[in-house]
Parts: structure tokens; C-alpha cells; sequence
């Protein structure tokens, strides 16, 4: 299991001691402040829409919104992300494409959170201009510029193209991988 070609799910897997000893050593204090997810993933000199990504994943994991990713949360997080539901995944791309918190996401917010997503995974391979567009092309039936909530996971799930789509941009292993195996240095 501790190999190289480790699955996540196979990390994942591991029992809960192993988890809190990683976590623990991470953050002695029980608790990861948005400045210390940072340097868990090693990130320095971020642009301003992938600093502002990060931050938004950040928020979107401190479930109770006390400004610090606990255990139960940071497991929670990783959980979902892995294993989850298709439907709970989508209500947390949602919240993590709402940037403004109005409840709907529009094509800027969409966009942003896309080239960050590229900044931090190096992952160029689809333009998010045209990802967007498709989406909206798609999903916004009614023309308003917005998705809700609602908009979203329905027009995700009836196109097959735009869900495949989501699930590559939005692929966090490098970045899950970091935090679970710790800090390794140069990851290039």
C-alpha cells in the first residue's frame, strides 16, 4: 500500500490513526489555517484568480466556517471529493464556483475559477473560455447569463460531455496527493 502506485482509494482506506498521525503532523495544532493549506500544497506565487481559488476551496471546506480546516473537515473534504455522490459533488462545485455567495454562478465566476484550476494543476489541456461557453450554451436553456443551484445539476447531469468535462477540470488528486502524503518538496 505504500508503494508509488497507490490508488487514493487505497490511501484513502487506511485507518483513521494513520490519518490523524498525517494531520497532526501537518498541523500540531488540529487545525490548518488558510496559510497553511498554502504551504501544504506548496504554493508561492500564485496569480491573483488561482490565490483567490485557493481561498475559495479553503472557505468551501471550513464547513463551520470558523476559518480553520479541523480533522473531521479535512477528512470530510477528501471523502467527498474521492467517493462522494455525483450529486453532492456538483453542490460543491456550485458553492465553489459562487464566488459572490448570490446563489448563482455566471460565466465571469465560472471562467476565473476554471484558469485558476489550470494555474495550480498545470492542466492546460481544455480552454475555459470554451468550456464555459458550452456549459451555458447547454445548461442555461433560459438564456439569463446565470445557473442556480438547481440549473446546474440538472443540466450537468443530462449532458453526458459537460459532466466528463467537469470531472477532468475539477480533478484534484495532485493536489489531494500532496496533502495526504505530505510535503515533498519539488513536485514537478
Amino acid at each position: 500500500m505504500g508503494n508509488h502506485g497507490s490508488t487514493l482509494d487505497d490511501i484513502l482506506a487506511e485507518d483513521m490513526h494513520h490519518w490523524y498521525n498525517k494531520f497532526m503532523k501537518e498541523s500540531p495544532s488540529g487545525l490548518i489555517t488558510l496559510f497553511e493549506l498554502k504551504a501544504i500544497l506548496n504554493l508561492k506565487g500564485m496569480n491573483e484568480d488561482a490565490n483567490r481559488y485557493v481561498e475559495q476551496v479553503f472557505f468551501t471546506f471550513d464547513m463551520d466556517g470558523d476559518g480553520y480546516i479541523n480533522f473531521v473537515e479535512y477528512i470530510a473534504a477528501i471523502s467527498l471529493m474521492l467517493k462522494g455522490e455525483i450529486n453532492q459533488k456538483l453542490k460543491w462545485y456550485f458553492k465553489l464556483f459562487d464566488q459572490d455567495g448570490n446563489g448563482k454562478i455566471d460565466k465571469e465566476e465560472l471562467e476565473t475559477i476554471f484558469t485558476a484550476i489550470q494555474d495550480i494543476t498545470r492542466n492546460k489541456d481544455i480552454d475555459p473560455e470554451e468550456i464555459v461557453s458550452l456549459i451555458f450554451e447547454r445548461i442555461d436553456v433560459k438564456g439569463e447569463g446565470e445557473l442556480t443551484l438547481e440549473e446546474f445539476i440538472e443540466g450537468a447531469k443530462d449532458h453526458e460531455d459537460i459532466m466528463d468535462m467537469l470531472k477532468t477540470l475539477m480533478d484534484l488528486t495532485p493536489v489531494l496527493l500532496i496533502i495526504i502524503e505530505g510535503r515533498t518538496g519539488n513536485n514537478q
